[in-house]
């Protein structure tokens, strides 16, 4: 972990009230779905409305191209495009290396050398990287496998995803260092609903560690 610097990301927002449940526990980012397949879809205009002072707001985008992206990003007020599809280096630059957020999948990966050859290959493309499992689309829900990441080699700071609750953040905190993590699923009480019980245990335990 990285002292001060950790990152704690609260995804899938659909409702004011969560939002305002997040930031009073001490999320430091919160994202909003922007992919129809999704239970945690939601409009711009939406995602807009909902108020999140002081917090940086996170896009996810799967299948959306840089023009979409961008568009989308503008009318939501968004401050970072979450990349969950095929977006290639040309694409992260066209949106703005710091306003981006590139999705990485271990899973596809038979070894740990590809996955650090690919975050490498990115290297100056992304402001953050996020590792979650499955080998395609948006958030699958379940955790990877954190010894698999121990020691990993990243030139941008990285930040953990899927399936991560209280129950399975202690062993992702001690196994794999992220430098921060994005919590969604582990955390809710039904898809797109957060429960305050789980958010202020997740939270606290990352405020403890």
């Amino acid at each position: 972990m990285s002292g001060a610097r950790f990152r704690v990301k609260v995804c899938g927002m659909t409702r004011q009230a969560d939002a305002d449940m997040c930031i009073r526990h001490g999320a430091g980012m919160l994202g909003f779905i922007f992919h129809p397949a999704s239970p945690r879809n939601i409009a711009p205009e939406d995602a807009a409305a909902i108020r999140t002072p002081g917090v940086v707001r996170v896009g996810v985008f799967v299948s959306q191209g840089v023009g979409e992206v961008q568009d989308i990003m503008a009318r939501a007020g968004l401050d970072i495009a979450q990349l969950a599809g095929d977006h290639d280096r040309a694409a992260c630059m066209a949106i703005g290396p710091q306003r981006v957020m590139r999705v990485f999948r271990p899973e596809v990966h038979a070894r740990r050398a590809g996955l650090e050859a690919e975050l490498a290959a990115f290297d100056g493309a992304m402001a953050l990287a996020l590792l979650d499992a499955g080998i395609a689309g948006g958030g699958h829900g379940r955790t990877l496998d954190f010894a698999g990441l121990a020691g990993l080699r990243s030139p941008t700071p990285w930040l953990l995803a899927g399936g991560l609750s209280p129950q399975t953040l202690p062993a992702a905190l001690e196994q794999c260092a992220p430098d921060g993590v994005d919590l969604n699923s582990g955390v809710e009480s039904a898809p797109g609903r957060k429960d305050e019980v789980l958010v202020g245990q997740a939270l606290a335990l990352l405020r403890g560690a």
